[in-house]
């Protein structure tokens, strides 16, 4: 009877080695054989809005220069900068010696016309009138005489004499006392010598001339200062607006009264309103922008002039859209793109029809359904190759702040 041989340790040890280097080969070609995984959405309806991001800063309707209009040298300065100022203000205050003792002097002038010259005339007006009437009583009885015999031609002649000389002499009073009567010409031209001394003299106190801000003060106590030199700077008091600089590309979707949120770069987590106000009629050539100004109805009260401010204009709105994440969008041309559409396992290449352009997300007017899958770009992926398809979560924008964003108006990645 013949024996059986067991087989040896080291043949089991061989075929197990056999073994195992035979399933990492089935591993290694089946796993060739699978298909690529890209990333990629599933298409939905999703809220859209279309903005506008530019950065610009802060701005008042206008800045005035307000300078002295006379030489002087500074004796007290009122207001520092970012002090609240109302249109006639004094700011500055000049030495005011001589034009202040040239004012005294020409009041001094008008209260002597009015405390000695106007009675002293008066009573020259009044003792005038007491000699022509005393001048006519005489010519009367020396007429009469002269009638009756007892009066000579010679006293006749002398009595009309004295009368016409007592008429002149009323009628020199009465001018000179009309020329410092209430109203009269001296009482003029003195009235118009303190008026112009006391606008000289004015002069040397410096007022705002608008309501406003100080922004900028150029003078302190003991300068000299000279007609036309910029002492202050104030910020006429008006709305505040925000100034931006956009891409001359967004200038489609921009309209008077489109609403914003404002963050400043000062202030990272408070944003504020603004509106719409104003759309230059011309393109800067030398930039390619559009200045565009954001009116900001409410401004906080942290703002401040020159303030660097991020933009969000939104331009579009609209509810329950079919979207397409702009990353997946190739060959953008106007209204049309295209997108590789994975479909029974192999991409396919797919043109769409667009509308409205978000931050990340683009609506779709045609071509695509919801359900529909598209690959994301940037992968391995070209039409007619079998990939499997690994789904993100559609991207959205519509709680991010603004930020800068080159002063453009958000679109698809162009392909």
């Amino acid at each position: 009877m013949a024996s059986t041989q067991k087989p040896s340790s080291s043949s089991w040890l061989r075929l197990l080695w056999i073994l195992l280097a035979l399933s990492i080969i089935a591993a290694m070609l089946w796993r060739h054989s699978r298909p690529p995984v890209v990333s990629g959405y599933r298409i939905e309806s999703h809220d859209l809005i279309q903005n506008v991001v530019a950065t610009g800063y802060v701005i008042t309707p206008s800045r005035v220069q307000v300078a002295s209009e006379i030489t002087g040298t500074v004796v007290k300065r009122l207001v520092d900068r970012g002090e609240q100022v109302k249109a006639g203000q004094v700011l500055l205050e000049l030495r005011a010696d001589q034009t202040s003792a040239q004012l005294d002097q020409a009041r001094a002038a008008l209260l002597q016309l009015a405390e000695q010259s106007r009675p002293q005339a008066a009573t020259a007006l009044a003792q005038a009138r007491v000699q022509l009437e005393q001048a006519e009583r005489d010519l009367r009885r020396t007429q009469g005489g002269f009638a009756a015999g007892g009066s000579s031609q010679q006293q006749l002649e002398q009595a009309q004499t004295a009368l016409r000389t007592a008429r002149q002499q009323r009628d020199g009073a009465q001018a000179a006392y009309d020329a410092v009567a209430p109203g009269g010409a001296q009482q003029r031209a003195l009235q118009a010598a303190v008026t112009a001394a006391s606008a000289v003299n004015d002069r040397n106190q410096v007022r705002a001339g608008v309501d406003g801000v100080v922004l900028a003060r150029n003078a302190e106590v003991g300068d000299t200062v000279t007609p036309g030199q910029p002492l202050f700077t104030l910020a006429m008091a008006g709305p505040t607006e925000i100034l931006l600089p956009v891409n001359e590309q967004s200038i489609g979707n921009l309209r008077i009264g489109q609403q914003a949120r404002c963050v400043a770069d000062a202030y990272p987590d408070r944003s504020f309103g603004a509106q719409l106000s104003f759309l230059s009629p011309q393109v800067d050539r030398t930039t390619g922008t559009l200045e565009v100004r954001l009116r900001v109805p409410d401004p906080p009260a942290w703002l401040r002039q020159d303030m660097t401010v991020s933009a969000d204009i939104v331009t579009a709105r609209r509810s329950n859209a079919l979207v397409v994440p702009n990353d997946a969008l190739h060959q953008i041309e106007g209204g049309q793109a295209t997108v590789l559409v994975l479909d029974q396992g192999r991409a396919q290449s797919r043109r769409v029809t667009l509308g409205v352009q978000g931050l990340t997300l683009t609506q779709v007017l045609s071509g695509l359904k919801a359900g529909d899958e598209v690959i994301a770009a940037g992968d391995d992926a070209t039409a007619g190759r079998r990939l499997r398809l690994q789904l993100m979560p559609l991207p959205t924008a519509a709680s991010s702040p603004p930020t800068a964003n080159n002063n453009e108006l958000p679109a698809p990645s162009g392909r």
